[in-house]
């Protein structure tokens, strides 16, 4: 171990100590032994013990701790904390800038066991109320979080799209004579990327030189963009369209085609095999190989088939904003309509709306849509599904809504049987029309609760319900591979952005990336319908 190993050591058990609310001078002593540590030039593993206790700050039993650390690689008294913590709130330890007293904070006050928990509450904004956070501290550990997720080796799509896209097109304004494309899992939208794919007919050491912004990570080992990992591909020109088509298809959309033709361009390949060109986000089954060769694909869904804006945040909850600053976005972007679904009164975390609040709401509501011309604001919910499966407020209470958003968000740790019935309860309700977030996840941080696909997406068919595609980036919650089965049981999919800011409303886009991938078409899009069919459709309710 290096001298700055052991010393960052110390400063890890001073900060799990401090987690668990111990002596305070011995928590200092730790962190002091940290900041001496850390400048000592000479060999901290060969020194003798006599000489390191007789640092500042340091002294014998800590001369004994770097010795066992050194002979073990740990110390007792650090695993006797770890063993008592979350996996996920020792992993905190490591965000600058995020110290001990704010993670008890979130950790016992708010229940939150991992960074990806973490990273979804400051979306929430569940952490503006707490004791020594605000909006700016909540902003900071944003950044943090999002940073320190995506260094983990793999990468939300929505993320790097962006970066990606930028970084395909300075290689073509670089290279107007060669051929280069985005490729890999970035171009086939995949939720979850291990990087920038560029596939070109440029050896690499040019198009490093020549392209601004491309530079190698501190050991040399990986080429960055923007901090993301860049992973260049080189071919000859001749076979520029069957390598592209290659690593723009799904293994099984590949597993029905025996031999791939060389091409100039991919569509050429295309010709040669037969088929009808697929883009590279739907081209990952063989539904999508079936309907190629048979000229039968879909029209897949598009950011403009997108009318209305369900499933969104205000400040009565846990938004950043009022119902109106939210509703003149929504009208200054496009839509025609806005879905107001705050949480239901069980949400105690994020200010969950008692019946009281909820009339007041909708009162507000009322007013505003008198202001309106084309445009109208519906009066909804996001009501908890309880752990036995009934919703938050009372059936007599829950009718006033125009429309309800049941979606569970307590008690996860559920086994399938537990988790199915749970939610066929809530599907079951006269009075619940969309099933949000279905699984719970959240990607490259939780898993989520287990539930039977094909049983739920049954259950939604023969009650009418509508199927939520939360279009969060950390969620993307009903996976895509599930859109297929539910489009053949006729169950419309809703792209909501689960919005808590007027920022958030844009998440519809990777929900509609996810959404193409599944092979959803506009006609089977809930909120792709205009103002006057989703007013029909919720008076119909």
């Amino acid at each position: 171990m290096t001298n700055r190993d052991i010393a960052r050591f110390f400063n890890r058990l001073a900060k799990i100590m401090e987690l668990h609310d111990e002596n305070v001078f011995k928590i200092r002593s730790y962190s002091n032994a940290y900041l001496s540590l850390r400048k000592i030039e000479q060999d901290l593993a060969t020194m003798p013990p006599e000489e390191i206790a007789s640092i500042k700050g340091v002294g014998k039993n800590i001369s004994d701790k770097i010795h066992e650390l050194v002979s073990t690689g740990t110390l007792d008294s650090y695993q006797k904390y770890e063993e008592n913590t979350p996996p996920g709130i020792v992993k905190m330890l490591d965000i600058k800038g995020f110290g001990p007293k704010k993670i008890k904070v979130i950790w016992k006050e708010l229940g939150i066991e991992n960074i990806g928990e973490l990273l979804y509450a400051c979306n929430e904004n569940r952490l503006v109320e707490l004791k020594g956070f605000g909006l700016k501290t909540q902003a900071s550990l944003k950044k943090q979080l999002e940073y320190y997720i995506d260094s983990q080796g793999k990468f939300l799509f929505d993320h790097i799209e962006n970066e990606a896209k930028e970084l395909a097109n300075k290689i073509k304004e670089n290279f107007p004579n060669h051929k280069s494309t985005l490729t890999g899992l970035t171009r086939r939208m995949m939720p979850e990327v291990t990087g920038i794919d560029i596939l070109s007919t440029i050896p690499d050491s040019v198009i490093i030189e020549k392209v601004d912004g491309l530079d190698m990570d501190e050991d040399g080992s990986m080429l960055l963009y923007k901090n993301y990992p860049v992973h260049l591909h080189f071919t000859s020109d001749v076979e520029f369209g069957a390598t592209t088509f290659k690593m723009n298809s799904g293994d099984q959309f590949l597993e029905h085609i025996s031999e791939i033709p060389n091409g100039d361009k991919e569509i050429d390949v295309f010709n040669k095999l037969g088929l009808t060109y697929v883009v590279p986000e739907y081209r990952e089954s063989e539904t999508a190989y079936e309907q190629s060769k048979n000229n039968q694909l879909p029209v897949l869904i598009s950011d403009e088939d997108i009318k209305g804006v369900v499933h969104n945040h205000s400040t009565y909850s846990d938004g950043l904003h009022s119902v109106k600053d939210m509703a003149d976005e929504c009208i200054k972007l496009g839509y025609e309509y806005f879905v107001m679904s705050d949480h239901s009164k069980a949400a105690f975390y994020a200010n969950g709306l008692s019946e009281d609040r909820v009339m007041m709401q909708m009162a507000e509501i009322d007013q505003l849509n008198k202001s309106y011309e084309d445009f109208r604001i519906f009066k909804s919910i996001e009501c908890d599904i309880l752990n036995d499966g009934s919703m938050d407020y009372g059936n007599d209470f829950i009718k006033e809504f125009e429309l309800v958003i049941a979606s569970v968000h307590t008690n996860l740790k559920m086994d399938q049987k537990k988790a199915n019935a749970r939610l066929a309860k809530a599907i079951e309700n006269p009075h619940t029309h969309i099933l949000g977030h279905p699984t719970g996840r959240l990607l490259l941080a939780r898993e989520g609760y287990p539930i039977d696909h094909a049983f739920i997406i049954d259950a939604c068919a023969a009650n009418g319900m509508i199927i939520e595609l939360n279009a969060n980036p950390s969620r993307l919650d009903l996976d895509w591979s599930w859109i297929p089965y539910a489009l053949e049981k006729g169950v419309k999919i809703s792209i909501n952005p689960d919005a808590h800011s007027k920022d958030q409303i844009q998440y519809i886009h990777a929900g509609v990336c996810a959404a193409r991938k599944g092979g959803l078409t506009a006609d089977m899009c809930l909120n792709a319908l205009g103002l006057n069919e989703f007013s029909a459709w919720v008076d119909s309710l």
